[in-house]
C-alpha cells in the first residue's frame, strides 16, 4: 500500500516529466510502487549491481556518483524530489553504472523490473515517455561536459548554485528575495560537483559573498542576489 505524506506526493505529482504522463499511467505506475526509506549515508544500490528497480526521490536527496579503489569521491549529480532515477539499466542489464546513497533522511518510490515490463505492455505511451526522459539526461550530459571545457570556474560554480537554488531553494527571509539552498553540503561535496578542489571552491566562495552574491552559513549557502548569479555564467546578450 503506497503511504506517502501530502508534502512527498506533491513533489512526485509536480515533476513536468511525470506530469506529462497520462493519468492513467500515473496511476498505475504509483499502485505499483513500494516506498523505501533510507537514512543519511545509506546505501541505496552500488555500481555493478543488478539493476532490480525503477525510482523516484520523494523525499531528500540521492547522491550519484562513484568511488575509486583508493576511497576517494565523485560525485556527478544530486538527484531531487520528484525526479525519477535508474531506468536505463534495466533495460541494458549490464548493472549499476554508479553508486547511490541517501544524502540526509531520504524517502523514494521504487518499482520493480518486472513491474515496469507489466506497466510497459499496459501502456505503450511509456515507451516514448522514457525516450524523452533519458533524451533530456543525454541533453544535461552534454552541457556538462561542454561548460567543464569552456567555462571558468565560477562560472561553473554559480551554474551549480543557480541549479541548486532552483531544486532545493526555500525563502531565507520574509522579504523572499534571498533563496536559501536547503540541501545540505559541505564544501568538498560542492567542489566534486563541479571537479575542482575545495580549497578553489572555498576562494570562489568567498569573492561572491564580499561582492553580496549569496552568504555563507555552517553547511549552507543562501543567494542574495539570483541575477547577479546567472550573470556570472550566462552569456551577455
Amino acid at each position: 500500500m503506497l503511504i506517502l505524506s501530502t508534502q512527498e506526493r506533491e513533489a512526485i505529482d509536480a515533476d513536468p516529466w511525470f506530469a506529462s504522463l497520462s493519468a492513467s499511467l500515473r496511476h498505475d505506475i504509483l499502485r505499483r510502487a513500494e516506498v523505501r526509506h533510507f537514512a543519511d549515508r545509506d546505501a541505496i544500490y552500488c555500481r555493478g549491481a543488478r539493476a532490480e528497480d525503477w525510482n523516484a526521490v520523494a523525499n531528500g536527496a540521492v547522491r550519484i556518483g562513484s568511488s575509486s579503489p583508493d576511497g576517494r569521491q565523485a560525485t556527478l549529480r544530486y538527484v531531487e524530489p520528484g525526479v525519477w532515477f535508474g531506468e536505463v539499466e534495466m533495460f541494458d542489464l549490464k548493472g549499476r553504472p554508479y553508486d547511490a546513497s541517501a544524502h540526509g533522511p531520504t524517502t523514494l518510490l521504487s518499482v520493480r523490473r518486472e513491474d515496469v515490463h507489466a506497466i510497459l505492455a499496459g501502456h505503450t505511451e511509456l515507451y516514448a515517455a522514457l525516450l524523452r526522459l533519458n533524451s533530456q539526461r543525454v541533453r544535461q550530459l552534454y552541457r556538462l561536459v561542454e561548460d567543464l571545457a569552456t567555462k571558468p570556474l565560477r562560472a561553473r560554480l554559480a551554474k551549480q548554485l543557480s541549479q541548486l537554488a532552483h531544486s532545493y531553494g526555500k525563502p531565507a527571509g520574509k522579504g523572499g528575495a534571498e533563496v536559501r539552498i536547503a540541501l545540505r553540503l559541505a564544501q568538498e561535496e560542492l567542489a566534486h560537483l563541479i571537479g575542482c578542489s575545495r580549497q578553489r571552491v572555498n576562494e570562489e566562495l568567498k569573492l561572491m559573498e564580499r561582492d553580496e552574491t549569496i552568504r555563507i552559513e555552517p553547511c549552507c549557502v543562501i543567494v542574495r542576489n539570483g541575477r547577479a548569479l546567472r550573470r556570472m555564467y550566462e552569456p551577455a546578450r
